[in-house]
């Protein structure tokens, strides 16, 4: 490591040190956090840290403050004392050790918890992300962008096993989430803090944060990055994991479309059943009555009964899911949207006069001129006080004291 990074490391944030060095920083200090889910990556770690180490100090030179937290999930070999000897002399190093395995997205969870970044970047650390792609993340990111996902456009994995699944999977996510993206596996991705603070992850749904950042108004964008073989340790990843993104999308269609609004989903699917055991109850009386049939021998009966059974059912189960997701809403003060930003509810609004409508006070010493005899409006007119008593509002019916609309509605005379 270049003696550099450690000495700017204790100097002052401003001019550009990776990390001041005070033992905690909060939450959007910094300008940017990297966050590297590691299992079991011992044989990576010293190369990884080395490449992170030019990463800084390219960011360093560029004006940037950043940190990276590492986090360790249950490692069994040396990761987590390797990571430890090289964290001692690297302040923007920080480490997380969890007490036992519990996958990336737990893990990606914790990082983005303590990070303190205003922009955070997650990546692997089986070295096949380029830590030089950082940078350029953050240059796109600039130009607008509050997510930008990192597309493996050049991917160096296996044909078969990895890079047909996922092609395969990542049609499927885009098609399901609405969101068009080349690769959703790819971890190396840069999120503006705001757009995570929502999000909690469960299961394998690491993958889908660009389609909740969508969600939640932000605007997506994605570049290709550097994709390199793996050259140490194992991959951690095998075809039982494509199971596990299949249920998680059946999740992530529910939450995106039905998490407010369940009974639209179970009512639905009840009330088809319903209306297919009604259609085979009508077809049993025709049988019975124009055929002949036996009803006790007919098994559309019993498949009538039972799908208008499983209907009701449905139905039902809507009904109470309504009920949770209200009492989850308003027990916690959750509100069912989300608010980019609000104009103009900072200012104060002055009280209307009959000769103006009601307007900002803000830099207004004077929100109240008064017309002389002559019709000027410089000031009083002789043996009048300068206090206006025609200029006050009845807030609850929205107009002046009087009763005259003057100055609340626009081009609207008196008579």
């Amino acid at each position: 490591m270049n003696p550099s990074i450690s000495q700017k490391a204790g100097e002052s944030e401003h001019r550009g040190d990776p990390i001041p060095d005070t033992g905690s920083t909060s939450a959007g200090s910094l300008d940017l956090s990297v966050v590297i889910p590691c299992y079991e990556e011992g044989e990576n770690i010293e190369a990884l840290v080395d490449e992170l180490d030019h990463m800084v100090e390219t960011l360093v030179a560029s004006g940037r403050t950043c940190e990276v937290i590492l986090v360790d999930d249950g490692s069994r070999d040396a990761t987590f004392e390797l990571a430890t000897a090289l964290a001692r002399d690297r302040a923007y190093l920080r480490i997380i050790r969890f007490r036992r395995n519990f996958g990336q997205t737990a893990a990606m969870s914790a990082g983005f918890a303590e990070a303190s970044g205003r922009v955070i970047v997650p990546m692997d650390a089986d070295r096949q992300n380029d830590p030089a792609d950082v940078p350029r993340l953050l240059e796109r990111l600039d130009e607008g962008f509050d997510v930008v996902s990192g597309w493996r456009r050049d991917r160096q994995d296996r044909w078969l096993t990895r890079k047909l699944p996922s092609h395969a999977a990542n049609r499927l996510v885009s098609w399901v989430g609405g969101l068009k993206l080349h690769d959703y596996g790819c971890t190396l991705k840069a999120y503006r803090r705001e757009v995570l603070e929502p999000v909690r992850l469960y299961g394998e749904m690491h993958r889908f944060i660009p389609i909740y950042a969508m969600w939640n108004g932000a605007r997506v964008t994605e570049m290709p990055v550097n994709h390199r073989p793996r050259v140490a340790g194992r991959s951690k990843y095998n075809l039982g994991r494509t199971f596990k993104v299949l249920m998680d999308l059946v999740t992530l269609k529910f939450l995106g479309d039905y998490s407010t609004k369940p009974l639209y989903m179970f009512g639905g699917l009840g009330s088809l059943s319903c209306l297919a055991g009604s259609i085979f109850g009508i077809i049993t009386l025709v049988q019975k009555y124009v055929s002949g049939a036996w009803v006790h021998k007919n098994p559309l009966l019993l498949l009538a009964v039972f799908l208008f059974i499983v209907g009701l059912l449905m139905i039902f189960m809507g009904l109470l899911a309504e009920l949770l997701v209200r009492t989850y809403h308003e027990s916690q003060g959750k509100p069912t949207y989300l608010i980019r930003e609000r104009v103009n509810f900072d200012r104060t609004i002055a009280p209307s006069t009959p000769e103006g409508p009601m307007r900002s006070l803000d830099g207004v010493t004077d929100p109240s001129p008064h017309r002389s005899s002559a019709g000027s409006t410089d000031g009083p007119a002789e043996g009048q006080s300068g206090e206006s008593t025609g200029g006050s509002i009845d807030l609850q019916n929205r107009r002046p004291a009087d009763g005259s609309t003057n100055g609340l509605i626009k081009g609207k005379d008196e008579s």
